[in-house]
């Protein structure tokens, strides 16, 4: 109520305030907020209209006005600011007349056969793309009278196109009726589909649009791109249907967002005078959204200018061309080179399935569908590791002095000698053994000898995100004895059908740790991919106590493979531990002996060793 209290008390206080020079009765006020009251489509912000009509129909003040042109300007201004809706128009029109209602003339065929051409521009592009621009949407009466010209000359032409470029740039009037008649021509037959609901705010009613069971010609085949081009000139019915297909899935919208108009405008005339007020009397609501397009405007899935609309429809329509066989590529991949077999074969149907189902059917770019594809594969196969990627070129070999690589040591690693002479050794990834074995005698000097005579250690592995595992039998090795070699783990090469032992090695550079000093790995949800190696090894053999929270359940490290003859990439596991001794932890993770939250798992590992090592005094 309020918010119609101050539409009315706006206008009236615009002719108290702006008028001197000419007179005009107050009741034009109070009939302009009364038409606005019964047609405005959207009730819902007039509240209160009616008491507001009524205090403003017993003020009997003459207003003074310059001009009509102006009094129009400034309530224009006053009602569309109170309810927020550039839709509403006030103008002075004293020659105004009404227009009568468009019918088709009954023009000889080659008459109405230039008219067609005229508002209907085709073209088949290269690529067998069919484009198709159409400035005004043509209602079902007169569409079914001029249908067999339009299939011979329009429709006919764009069916053997395998994709269609559908221009709404310049489309701004139509009529109701020919939202279904277009829409369904994109979508099938077998079932009536709910397209939209028009509410009629005169006649308080609702009217349901279905698509059309029986057309004039054939569908567009479904399994077709349909790209719907906009600007910011597409209004009103043209909004409506790039709305309805959009949401159905059916188009892809590319260019600006629309005008944000209305499905149907009306004017009425103010009393006797020669204002009349232009409102949106009806309003679209749709069956998927619950929402309307109207004032806001269509967003578009791929926003560039209304200039650059087509080049990058032609672009999406082009993508689109390579995706089966972008999907099949992959699929096959992951098949063949996934670590584990069964998973592969499942995400591999599956994802030909979602492409069999339409799921790629709105990628609009290379970067959306890699996202996609991403996602997919996540979902399908519970794995971060198995998604696409870059294919980045490694960074070039870097020669560091002695000087240079101490640095980065004593940044990489973190050591500490706690009360009862517990070492701690905290690194945050592991390294390739190649350049590990490099620099061994150096990461021995600056972090083992700090740790190595200590009579327990604390491996913190919390923050580690995992690496190469190449290192991970050198570094397993020093918390075992050189007197037996020990098979560590078994990795089974999916793409080779290889399957390779780890064992400890008989030469390492400095002093082993040994077997029998107490160990302890704190581990959180962060632990990855090596980490979660080493920390299998070292559990599975039953060489250390686990603290912390179960790890991440990442994979060994992916192997890299270009899908076909394209320049989409996949990040794809290909080895897995051995599981014959239990679960792997590929997936799952590793459980901790001792589970509590990573911040607290240091303090539980001390408190554990300092009563372990007190009990042997």
């Amino acid at each position: 109520m309020a918010k119609a209290l101050i539409v009315v008390a706006s206008l009236l206080a615009l002719g108290n305030n702006f008028f001197i020079n000419a007179a005009f009765a107050p009741s034009l006020i109070v009939d302009m907020a009364k038409i606005v009251m019964d047609n405005y489509c959207l009730p819902e912000r007039l509240q209160g209209m009616k008491e507001a009509i009524g205090a403003a129909t017993s003020n009997t003040e003459i207003f003074n006005i310059p001009d009509g042109e102006s009094l129009a300007q400034v309530l224009t201004a006053g009602v569309q600011g109170t309810i927020n809706d550039p839709r509403l128009m006030v103008s002075f029109e004293p020659n105004y007349v009404p227009a009568a209602p468009v019918k088709m003339p009954p023009l000889p065929p080659e008459q109405l056969i230039a008219v067609l051409q005229t508002s209907i521009k085709l073209d088949v592009l290269e690529g067998n793309i069919g484009y198709l621009r159409i400035d005004h949407i043509l209602g079902e009466e007169v569409a079914e009278k001029v249908g067999p010209l339009l299939l011979d000359l329009v429709w006919n032409k764009i069916l053997p196109t395998s994709a269609l470029i559908f221009d709404l740039r310049y489309t701004g009037s139509g009529d109701i009726s020919g939202i279904p008649y277009i829409v369904s021509y994109f979508t099938e037959a077998e079932s009536l589909i709910h397209i939209d609901s028009i509410y009629d705010r005169p006649s308080n009613t609702t009217t349901k649009l279905f698509s059309l069971s029986t057309l004039l010609g054939q569908r567009y085949d479904i399994t077709k791109p349909v790209i719907i081009l906009t600007s910011k000139n597409t209004r009103g019915i043209a909004e409506d249907v790039a709305y309805c297909l959009q949401n159905l899935k059916r188009a892809t919208i590319v260019g600006e967002k629309t005008a944000g108009g209305s499905v149907k405008l009306d004017k009425f005339k103010v009393g006797n005078t020669d204002f009349y007020v232009t409102l949106p009397t009806a309003k679209s609501i749709n069956p998927i959204t619950g929402t309307t397009w109207e004032i806001t405007g269509v967003t578009p899935d791929m926003e560039v200018s209304a200039e650059d609309a087509i080049a990058t429809a032609i672009k999406i329509v082009n993508l689109r061309a390579q995706v089966p066989a972008i999907i099949e590529g992959s699929a096959t991949l992951i098949a063949d080179n996934y670590a584990f077999e069964d998973v592969g074969a499942n995400v591999a149907e599956k994802l030909r399935g979602l492409l069999a189902n339409g799921e790629y059917n709105t990628v609009v770019s290379k970067e959306s569908l890699e996202a996609k594809l991403s996602a997919d594969l996540n979902t399908l196969s519970g794995d971060k590791s198995l998604k696409t990627t870059k294919n980045t070129p490694p960074l070039p070999a870097m020669n560091y002095s002695p000087e240079m690589y101490i640095e980065l040591i004593k940044v990489s690693f973190h050591t500490d000698v706690f009360e009862n002479n517990v070492g701690y050794l905290r690194f945050d990834m592991f390294g390739d053994f190649e350049e590990v074995n490099a620099i061994a005698q150096i990461i021995v000097e600056q972090v083992w000898n700090k740790v190595v005579n200590t009579d327990a250690m604390i491996i913190d592995l919390r923050n580690n995100v995992g690496g190469p595992t190449t290192a991970i039998a050198g570094f397993c090795s020093y918390f075992f004895d050189a007197d037996k070699e020990i098979v560590l783990d078994k990795l089974h090469d999916r793409p080779s059908g290889t399957t390779t032992e780890l064992r400890t090695l008989s030469q390492l550079t400095g002093v082993r740790y040994g077997s029998k000093k107490s160990l302890i790995i704190l581990t959180s949800g962060a632990t990855a991919g090596a980490a979660e190696e080493f920390v299998y090894i070292m559990k599975k053999l039953g060489r250390a106590m686990i603290v912390g929270e179960t790890t991440a359940g990442a994979t060994h490290p992916p192997q890299m493979f270009r899908v076909s003859e394209t320049d989409i990439f996949l990040s794809i596991p290909t080895i897995h531990s051995d599981a014959a001794a239990g679960v792997a932890w590929e997936g799952t993770g590793i459980t901790p002996h001792i589970p509590v939250s990573a911040e607290a798992a240091l303090g539980t590992a001390k408190g554990i060793l300092n009563k372990h090592i007190a009990g042997q005094k």
